[in-house]
């Protein structure tokens, strides 16, 4: 139970420093509702985050969403932190999306990039010259 609450800490803490915000500029051109859903077994922790142009309301709950994440907390706890890219967890199928995956992109802005992304991309010879 230790861990549960322990990856339930780094999640909250994710939603509690978005509320805060009030006003994330990422989310500018989005409207609507992302439900993240964090699993842990048998057990669901929601939250709903409701984007309007920007403003942001968070509330952990269930309620109706225009898009649907669900991932397990250890996951989102990674992804949180920064060393797993949420987009490329979708495609692995780690995290189900159901909805409206234009709010996906805007969402997945709000999480730090992987370490070593962009040095990893200059080092290859990815940026152009």
């Amino acid at each position: 139970m230790s861990n549960t609450m322990a990856t339930g800490d780094a999640a909250t803490a994710f939603f509690e420093e978005l509320a805060r915000r009030g006003h994330e500029p990422l989310l500018a051109q989005g409207r609507g509702t992302v439900r993240v859903e964090l699993t842990n077994g048998s057990e669901s922790e929601p939250w709903l985050v409701a984007i309007d142009r920007g403003d942001v309301t968070v509330v952990q709950g269930r309620g109706e969403a225009d898009c649907t994440l669900r991932a397990s907390s250890e996951l989102f706890q990674r992804i949180a932190a920064g060393e797993v890219n949420a987009l490329a967890a979708v495609l692995r199928g780690a995290i189900a999306v159901d909805g409206n995956w234009h709010l996906l992109v805007l969402f997945q802005r709000l999480f730090p990039s992987p370490a070593g992304t962009a040095a990893t991309a200059a080092a290859s010879g990815g940026t152009s010259r």
